[in-house]
């Protein structure tokens, strides 16, 4: 199916970050990693896809995620972190928030748990999605609103609960490229029109060094192309070094390694997503399209014990709703033979099914100072498999 093709304006405004772009390919000498394009891409200050203002979210944006979906999810959740808060500190910190629904879904059901945490702070860079947020909590729960502070940078310390909802594959990735006996590392070039195109140069450095440690599939012929999410092990390091007690609960779309690096996923993982569409032309239409790789969770989680924190739970979205109790959460919304029930149900089934959300996605805790099992990971904890 054809993409829909985008307003004149908003044309113009891709064009003109493909032009900062390509001068920042000039600046380079010419090439820079892919990584540095995702980062331009994405988080340009007033042009990129999170940074600009173009809608995102839900059916009229280019994805949804599991709390535009229902607020049954973020009921679920909240059990977890109720957890984890009671064993932990007072301290919520949700990155990258999104609308706000999951912020206004977590803080009403913890207040109707009695977990209501002393503040609820989010971190988030785009402007534009700051103020989404503010109006979904304005309202939807506007006697806790005054409860939420916004974060530009990681907090000094944290005692409680980090949720981290479809944040890890929205991190710059470097794509490398096993030929033969051969590595390198596809970055970007621009020709004399202007126009952004993939360029290889051998890998060389601490890519070099990631890549060789994985031992990636030799193709007989051809080439093997998969993505190094470098900046997720970078910022998994950094929360070790602010969480005193609690934990991080990243949930994400994804595979332990030996699932990441098959020899049949030859082309890699990274996809484009515009008007709830995939497709996998990273150049078109910058600062209009979403860019996401799957997340290599064991990498994620050999990350945070190199750094010093422990691995609590990792598991399916699946087992991890219902061991947070998202069926009872569904029971509270009414007569079963109800117009709302039905919707709630339907969501629940897309988000847990093994067809849909359920086995994609994936839930990775990691803390320290805890008793485990955590309860979202109570049955079918799958650490073994990373």
């Amino acid at each position: 199916m054809p993409l829909p093709q985008p307003a004149p304006e908003a044309l113009e405004h891709s064009a003109c970050l493909t032009r900062r772009i390509a001068e920042a390919v000039r600046d380079a000498h010419g090439w820079i990693p892919f990584s540095r394009y995702m980062e331009l891409a994405l988080y340009t200050p007033g042009l990129g896809y999170y940074s600009g203002g173009a809608r995102k979210f839900g059916p009229g944006g280019d994805f949804i995620t599991a709390p535009e979906l229902t607020p049954l999810f973020g009921q679920a959740l909240a059990s977890q972190v109720a957890e984890v808060l009671a064993q932990s500190g007072p301290d919520m910190v949700e990155v990258g928030a999104g609308t706000g629904l999951l912020a206004a879904d977590l803080l009403l059901e913890l207040e109707r748990l009695g977990a209501l945490p002393e503040r609820y702070t989010i971190l988030e860079l785009s402007g534009e999605l700051r103020e989404r947020q503010r109006a979904t909590l304005a309202e939807r729960a506007p006697h806790l609103a005054a409860r939420v502070a916004w974060l530009d940078r990681l907090p000094e310390s944290v005692r409680g609960a980090v949720v981290a909802n479809e944040v890890l594959d929205v991190m710059p990735v470097h794509v490398v490229v096993s030929r033969g006996e051969r590595l390198f590392e596809r970055g970007v070039a621009v020709d004399d029109q202007g126009v952004l195109r993939w360029a290889d140069t051998p890998a060389s450095g601490v890519v070099a060094e990631a890549a060789a440690a994985l031992d990636l599939p030799i193709p007989e012929e051809g080439e093997y192309v998969t993505e190094l999410n470098l900046a997720a092990r970078a910022w998994v390091a950094e929360w070790s070094e602010r969480l005193e007690a609690g934990a991080l609960l990243l949930i994400d779309y994804g595979y332990p390694r030996d699932q990441y690096y098959l020899p049949s996923r030859s082309t890699g993982t990274l996809l484009c997503y515009y008007r709830h569409q995939a497709h996998g032309d990273p150049f078109l239409w910058p600062g209009l399209n979403d860019i996401t790789a799957f997340v290599d969770f064991t990498s994620v989680a050999e990350a945070a014990h190199d750094a010093g924190l422990e691995v609590l739970g990792y598991t399916s979205q699946a087992s991890f709703l219902f061991n947070c109790g998202i069926l009872e959460c569904l029971e509270r919304r009414g007569e079963r033979e109800s117009a709302e029930y039905i919707r709630a149900a339907r969501a629940v089934q897309r988000l847990t099914t093994p067809q849909e959300m359920g086995e994609l996605f994936k839930v990775l805790a990691l803390g320290r100072g805890l008793r485990v099992p955590l309860a979202g990971f109570a049955r079918g904890d799958r650490l073994h498999a990373l």
